[in-house]
């Protein structure tokens, strides 16, 4: 299982939400691009970068930040937030992203997403935000009736490879992750499925792994000291 640390970023800045409340933002004193510097000193490979601004209005708000980290770093980085466009897919990718994250329009434009998956393939994955078992959408301020697992089945039996899941009553909080969650999808699923929101322990990472997830999402654990990077990483390639 890969590790992704995660940076979010407002207005330039490094932040945490608090179950996506963007009324409660907890900002940090290191900058977007010396965050993944840091990142990359401790080990990690794969970078989780997240424009917040962009999740809210749609237009990519901090792209010039996002791509000062790919510029400097010889890292795979993921990005997500208010991506809706081709247009948009194309910029993030021809700057050196590896892989763009639709989550919105996934949900309002199966078309779209459809489209975007067969001409970009592992390029694209989709971010599926639960609260309640139901799909979020425009930054966590929407709940739908979408039940997430079944979304999850939908975006597969569409062609997705790619889906990063996020239980946002988890996220932020530093009392561990739902790990109940990622048993049923990854028995449920057959593609490459990232978890993500509010892993703490490094105990946590190994059971993550020992489901057959692709990946993990660690954000405020790290920045809070509650968990070690170097040693996740570790954990994480040992199962």
């Amino acid at each position: 299982m890969l590790i992704y640390p995660a940076i979010d970023i407002i207005r330039g800045g490094v932040v945490r939400l608090e179950r996506g409340n963007y009324g409660s933002v907890k900002k940090y004193s290191v900058s977007p691009e010396a965050a993944a510097e840091e990142f990359y000193l401790k080990g990690a490979r794969f970078l989780h970068v997240v424009d917040l601004d962009g999740a809210k209005s749609g237009t990519a708000d901090n792209a010039s930040t996002i791509q000062n980290i790919v510029k400097r770093l010889d890292m795979f980085v993921e990005v997500g937030g208010g991506i809706r466009t081709e247009e948009q897919i194309k910029r993030y990718l021809d700057s050196g992203v590896k892989r763009v994250i639709l989550g919105t329009v996934a949900v309002k434009d199966g078309r779209f997403t459809e489209r975007m998956v067969q001409k970009y393939g592992e390029s694209i994955s989709v971010g599926v935000d639960a609260d309640g078992g139901k799909v979020a959408v425009s930054g966590w301020e929407e709940v739908t009736p979408l039940d997430s697992v079944q979304f999850c089945k939908s975006l597969e039996d569409m062609g997705v490879k790619h889906i990063i899941y996020t239980d946002i009553s988890k996220d932020g909080c530093l009392n561990g992750t739902n790990l109940d969650i990622y048993n049923v999808l990854c028995q449920t699923l057959h593609i490459k499925i990232t978890a993500s929101g509010g892993i703490t322990y490094i105990d946590e990472i190994k059971k993550l792994a020992k489901t057959g997830l692709y990946a993990a999402i660690v954000g405020k654990a790290i920045y809070e000291g509650r968990l070690d990077l170097t040693e996740a990483i570790a954990a994480a390639a040992e199962v």
